[in-house]
């Protein structure tokens, strides 16, 4: 099935037109296009270590997948051929493959979209070894990689490896800016939305969003300031559940800035108590300028909290 979807959409061929290829044609076994298809599918079956490779050299499934013949006297590529494949695969190709991703994206639309929500988020890439870059982020509780990736729905636009001793949010505004260019000269009028956790509340990101054009939600770390500004109504919460023994969720919408910033901005509270305690949650907006509690939790509710999905 990986295979057709594939194929419909030219990924492998498409793949190992970004790569460098010096080999000779008449000289080898396995071509480019036969080695990508075997390291990718092989990847989302689960082998992901090149080793892996040994154990399904003659899997005629993996074979045919990978356009070959079920043959046993010809298997797939061993680990050492992909391992130099991966080795020549410089920045310039890395950032041709980016751009394929981004190309795939927008083929996928047969009519302009009228909006599009990009999330980011940065996760751990566990490591066992001692790579280069290796760092230990006490979040995760061990060493790792911290990846940033960029989805817009179930598809994704970017997938960027960085050591884990940054921030969050480095190199994300560079990123958007790239994004929303491309998307933008496929697509003049399409409303753009960055959404992203508290990491990425930043006022360089914020202040790109406004200059730009693209409208953002974003999370929002507590602090003294904003837990004054929030008290009263998470004093509400409590009460009202301790009266009716029920989960609470109470919003409002406020102006505030924190010391960073360049100005005020939108920021929405939900007040939320339940049997585990209170359940305090901020979040920063464009995409409101009044303090309307519906609006505020439609917001929450369905613009933020849909980031996780």
């Amino acid at each position: 099935m990986l295979r057709e979807v594939a194929v419909k959409s030219g990924l492998f061929r498409r793949l190992a037109a970004c790569i460098p290829d010096p080999s000779d044609a008449a000289m080898i076994e396995h071509d480019q296009q036969t080695l990508l298809a075997q390291r990718v599918l092989g990847i989302a079956c689960g082998w992901e270590d090149l080793n892996d490779y040994h154990c399904v050299l003659v899997y005629p499934l993996m074979q045919l997948a990978s356009d070959r013949d079920a043959d046993q006297a010809r298997p797939l590529a061993s680990p050492a051929t992909p391992c130099r494949l991966e080795n020549r695969v410089g920045r310039e190709a890395r950032v041709e493959m980016s751009e394929l991703l981004v190309e795939l994206f927008i083929e996928s639309f047969d009519s302009p979209p009228t909006e599009l929500v990009l999330d980011f988020d940065a996760t751990d890439d566990p490591i066992r070894g001692d790579q280069k870059g290796r760092f230990f982020r006490g979040y995760y509780d061990g060493c790792c990689y911290l990846r940033l990736y960029v989805f817009c729905g179930e598809q994704l636009l970017a997938s960027y490896l960085r050591p884990s001793n940054l921030d969050a949010a480095r190199h994300s505004r560079s990123i958007l800016t790239l994004l929303v260019d491309c998307l933008r000269r496929q697509w003049t009028g399409v409303k753009i939305i960055f959404r992203g956790d508290s990491g990425f509340c930043r006022r360089k990101l914020m202040c790109y969003c406004d200059r730009h054009g693209v409208d953002a939600v974003i999370g929002l770390a507590r602090n003294k300031a904003l837990e004054k500004i929030a008290g009263p109504l998470m004093l509400q919460a409590k009460t009202q559940y301790e009266q009716t023994r029920e989960k609470q969720r109470l919003f409002t919408g406020f102006d505030y800035a924190a010391g960073t910033w360049d100005r005020e901005r939108r920021v929405i509270h939900k007040a939320g108590h339940n049997s585990q305690g209170a359940n305090p949650r901020l979040i920063v907006s464009s995409l409101t300028d009044d303090g309307v509690a519906w609006r505020a939790q439609e917001i929450y509710d369905k613009r933020y909290c849909s980031r996780g999905e």
